[in-house]
């Protein structure tokens, strides 16, 4: 598989996202003939020993590239990061149990009402503001979630730009997580977590699969009735294939997996991941026009919410830069203004662009 070329355009949507171009380029080329099978993967029985074997080897992969432990079972199941709001608590929580949400935004947030259909859940806000900025305020958990059989976060919400680079200490509690925007964007503590689950759309692959990481010690019979899609111990006994899988979706995170072991792994997308943040906040921290409100400390690699402040000039700014081939900046219409996600598949190419059109619009305003 070829190494990552620069686009014509950048696409710096929210997800879904970017995916390697050349992960791109090598399912082009297979679509119409998989392996000499003389058939598309698409077509391929997900029983077939072609189509097992892929799968197979796609986990190795992931484990090898993100260091999972033995201990922990990988399941590729489907319905989202939405799904698995719902499939956490009726796994893990009885109705006479709690479970406590740290809310830092809109994601986190929402998985806390979702659960609140399947038991007592508590919610505890760490936003703060301070001097126009959002921060976090962490307490010290570890007394605290005695009172829990699990805490859930959300390490990095795209929608206000917020990101927890150091998970929180929750004692023996069960610490889950929800990586959809963050996963495989830089080395992790597994032990410190018991699930750990993402969609794929932004750093794993096509939206259609949901990666999930559960530690072996967790996967029992669920704690309250469960539909089987959504019931991690069996669907870890049949693997992950209760029903027919997202096919297609799967074998491009197998490529995906594959790109990254060989284009330096972790330690590469995570330097890279690094770079181009500092770039694009550097920018915004000296710039006249625009600015980013998030606390420095907690400030996304991922997802870098931008305004200028006023409405009619963003949006003349979203229309300009898509003309210029800069895609999908638009920020989310809970908070309006712009946000540039840049996940693992953004190359530096990318935001250096962006940050040249910024400077050339911010010297046009102000010459206007």
């Amino acid at each position: 598989m070829k190494n990552q070329q620069s686009p014509a355009v950048y696409n710096f949507s929210a997800g879904p996202a970017m995916i390697p171009q050349a992960v791109l380029a090598t399912a082009q080329q297979e679509l119409l003939n998989w392996q000499e099978n003389g058939c598309s993967v698409m077509e391929m029985s997900h029983r077939s020993p072609a189509f097992m074997a892929m799968i197979t080897q796609a986990e190795q992969d992931l484990r090898r590239l993100y260091g999972i432990p033995n201990n922990y079972k990988v399941l590729f199941l489907q319905g989202g990061a939405r799904g698995q709001f719902s499939a956490i608590p009726m796994n893990l929580l009885d109705k006479n149990q709690k479970a406590l949400y740290l809310n830092t935004g809109h994601w986190s947030h929402l998985a806390a009402e979702e659960a609140r259909t399947f038991g007592e859940i508590d919610e505890l806000d760490l936003l703060t503001n301070q001097s126009d900025r959002v921060s976090v305020a962490m307490p010290d958990l570890r007394e605290t979630a005695k009172n829990y059989t699990y805490v859930h976060y959300c390490p990095n919400e795209t929608i206000g730009g917020v990101e927890l680079f150091t998970p929180p200490d929750v004692g023996d509690a069960v610490l889950v997580a929800d990586m959809s925007s963050c996963i495989l964007s830089r080395e992790i503590d597994f032990q410190r977590f018991g699930v750990i689950y993402a969609g794929a759309q932004k750093n794993l692959g096509p939206a259609g699969i949901t990666l999930v990481i559960i530690r072996e010690d967790l996967l029992q019979t669920p704690k309250q009735p469960t539909p089987s899609i959504w019931n991690y111990a069996l669907q870890s006994q049949k693997d992950s294939m209760i029903n027919t899988p997202p096919t297609f979706a799967w074998y491009l995170c197998a490529l995906v997996f594959n790109y990254w072991l060989n284009n330096g792994g972790l330690p590469t997308i995570a330097l890279q991941n690094q770079q181009k943040a500092a770039l694009l906040y550097d920018f915004l921290d000296n710039s006249t026009l625009f600015k980013n409100t998030v606390d420095p400390k907690y400030r996304s690699e991922m997802n870098v919410p931008f305004t200028t402040g006023n409405a009619d000039l963003d949006t003349q700014f979203i229309a300009s830069a898509k003309a210029a081939g800069l895609l999908a900046l638009k920020g989310h219409k809970v908070q309006g203004g712009m946000r540039a996600s840049i996940y693992n598949a953004m190359p530096l190419a990318g935001v250096e662009k962006l940050v040249a059109f910024l400077r050339e619009f911010e010297q046009a305003q102000a010459q206007a």
